[in-house]
């Protein structure tokens, strides 16, 4: 097995998914949601808003999605943005996924981040993404 290769297990992905674990729970608030996504607030939010946005079924990669997930995808985000900007006074926003433990996903279960920005919010935001932002929160 190659450094890159991670072991198999028995066990589904699912069977220990702490997204798996809150859709069938319900045990946090959704924003929104749809047939195939749910959007709630981030618990180690970047900044006011932060939003994961995540798929129901247990997938781990976005290339992994379905069709109709991908339009639902795209619902929801725009349900999302809208709602957040109806709450506060957004200049931007990044979207972002870390996909795979190398690119920073801890949690095996695709989840998009909807970040709204604020002007100020960093002294340049120039490059997005690539100038992080301290977070609200410790992680």
């Amino acid at each position: 097995m190659s450094i890159h290769q991670r072991p198999r297990t028995d066990e589904p992905a699912e069977a220990e998914c702490l997204f798996c674990s809150v859709l069938e729970l319900r045990n946090r608030r959704f924003l929104a949601q749809n047939d195939s996504f749910v959007a709630m607030e981030d618990q180690f939010p970047v900044n006011p808003g932060h939003t994961l946005l995540i798929p129901k079924r247990h997938v781990s990669k976005f290339t992994d999605l379905q069709d109709n997930e991908l339009l639902d995808f795209g619902r929801i985000l725009r349900e999302t943005q809208k709602l957040i900007a109806s709450q506060s006074l957004v200049d931007g926003f990044n979207i972002g996924v870390n996909e795979g433990i190398a690119a920073g996903q801890t949690i095996e279960h695709l989840h998009i981040h909807l970040i709204p920005r604020f002007t100020g919010d960093v002294e340049n935001p120039r490059g997005g993404v690539r100038n992080l932002k301290t977070a609200l929160v410790e992680y």
